[in-house]
Order: C-alpha cells, then structure tokens, then sequence
C-alpha cells in the first residue's frame, strides 16, 4: 500500500485559513497564544510625540503631513530638549512606559537635524523609558548611531501588503522600506513594523501583509495595527471605516502567527467602542497610545482610557 504523502500547506494559506474559521474559535485561539507569551490583563502605554511636522515631500495616500495635499495640518520644526523632557515626564507620569517620537520627514534632511533627535533620544532615556523614533528611511550609520543613543525600537511600516503597496505610495517602494528595516536590525534596535487597514485593500492584501511581516529576516517586536482616520484633503478621505470584526481579526491572525509580538492598537480608536477595543484585547492587542493626539488626528484622552481599563479589570505595565 502506498504511503500517503501529506503537503503541508504554504504560510499565506495557513493564515488564510486562521483568519477565516468562526469568528469566535479565532479569538479562542487567539487568547489562547496571547497567554502563553504574555502576562493578562495587561497592556503597555505609549505615547507618540509628533516631533516634527507636516511639509513631507512623500505622497502618502493617507498622509495629512504630505505636502501635496491640502489638510491644513499645522507646522513646525524639531522641539527643544526641554520641551521633549517636559512631554516624556508628562507621558511617564500618566502611565506611559514607551515614548515615541515621530518626523515627517522622507529621511532626516541633514545631520544638525539628526543629531538633535539624538539628544532628544538621550533625553527620553534619562527618563527611564523606552524610546522609539519613526524618521523616515535611515541608512546603516544612522542606525547605529540612534543604537548607540540608547534607543530601544525604530518604527518604520509596511503600511500593507507589497501587491497593494503601489496603490497607496509612489514615491518610494516598499524595497526602500525593507532596506531600512534592515539597517535596524542590524543595529540591534528593536524593530517596529506594522500597517493600516481601510485603505481600500482586499482582505487577501491583509493576509498577505500578515505573511510578509511572519517573513521578515528579523521579526517585529512590536506591530501597530492602525484603521485609518480619513482625512478631509487626502486621496483616501472618502474611504469607509474598517468593520471591527475585520480589524479584531486582524489583529487575532498577527497574534496566532506572531506569538512573542506585541500587537499595538493605534490609530482609529477614538471611533472604536469600548466592545471593539475589549475584543481587540481578547483577540491580543497589548498596547495602546495614550494621550489628546496621535502626531495629526484625534486619539481618545486619558480618561477615557483609564476608565476603559478599570473596566475591563486591565492595568497598565509597569
């Protein structure tokens, strides 16, 4: 009798089919994952700082900071380290255990520039925090030199899967995206890479974003999994909200396939009910970003969060 030989199903198909079993036995399993790597009932605070903004020369389709679209974003150059010491011990003081800083820039403009987020990364150190930064495309030295400052991850997104990617982003490739990702790796710095949903994309795009982040030579520490906020003067302002049984099963997917991961749900959750983000943690986010703002759009204030958490019996890492 011949012996039967069984084909293991390639990685895309094995996510497509968690991503598609009953919605309740995805978030089972989920859970399941999520405690066997992580404490429960616990998720860690971050606070973004929008360090420098609008006037970006990319063309972003979801960007309000691109300088291409007219979103009437405010402006401003890089802060000082004052100022940036002032908001970390804010952040801290409310719970934040990572504060991250974010540019709008394709990649640092010059080394003046540079070397003052740098200090500013030394500044966020001093605090006790973990420091993160999303500059833009950095090369080798950059990385190593941002390492070398005491900074624990570079956030640096895929956006979404690289077969959609040309249809959100024409002014770099997402090559260009995996390069400096690369170069953060090989930094030792912890590599932030996550994506949005709403722009239009397939469900199979998500998939497919999944694999490429389960395929990654290094992979993410952490992975924000944004909704996008339409805004009024970008290409996608017209685009209709994620159903949240599809973003809770995003995010279930990236916990099943990227077990040690933390899942951070980002933007959009200020028009999330409390149901979606309790399911969004049962599903196995572990973060989320506190505070009024997130870089340009509305984020739910810290009192809604706190209540939120009290809620559901949850606290915030230590």
């Amino acid at each position: 009798m011949p012996t039967e030989v069984k084909i293991e199903s390639n990685l895309l198909q094995q996510i497509r089919d968690c991503y598609r079993q009953p919605f309740l036995d995805l978030v089972f399993q989920a859970q399941e994952t999520h405690r066997r790597f992580h404490p429960r009932n616990e998720v860690q605070l971050c606070t973004l700082a929008n360090i420098k903004s609008g006037n970006c020369p990319e063309d972003c389709a979801y960007c309000p900071q691109s300088a291409r679209y007219n979103t009437g974003v405010d402006t401003w150059d890089l802060p000082t380290l004052d100022e940036i010491r002032q908001q970390a011990q804010e952040a801290k003081a409310n719970g934040s255990t990572r504060f991250c800083m974010g540019a709008a820039w394709r990649t640092p403009p010059h080394q003046k520039a540079f070397n003052h987020v740098l200090e500013m990364v030394k500044v966020v150190v001093a605090e006790e925090m973990e420091a993160c930064v999303t500059l833009g495309m950095i090369n080798a030295e950059q990385a190593q030199a941002l390492k070398e400052a005491g900074l624990t991850a570079y956030n640096h997104n895929i956006d979404t899967a690289p077969s959609f990617y040309p249809e959100v982003i024409s002014t770099r490739t997402i090559e260009d995206r995996f390069e400096t990702l690369k170069n953060v790796a090989a930094a030792n710095i912890q590599v932030c890479c996550g994506g949005i949903l709403g722009m239009g994309e397939s469900v199979e795009h998500r998939l497919e974003f999944i694999q490429t982040l389960c395929e990654m030579d290094t992979p993410p520490e952490s992975v924000p999994i944004n909704c996008l906020v339409a805004v009024e003067g970008t290409p996608l302002a017209d685009q209709p909200p994620v159903d949240p049984f599809e973003l809770v099963r995003t995010i279930a997917t990236v916990r099943v396939f990227l077990p040690e991961t933390k899942v951070r749900l980002s933007a959009g959750r200020l028009t999330m009910s409390d149901e979606t983000q309790a399911l969004c943690f049962m599903a196995g986010a572990n973060s989320i970003f506190t505070g009024e703002k997130l870089l340009t759009t509305n984020n739910p204030g810290m009192n809604r969060d706190q209540e939120l958490l009290a809620k559901l019996g949850m606290t915030a890492q230590q």
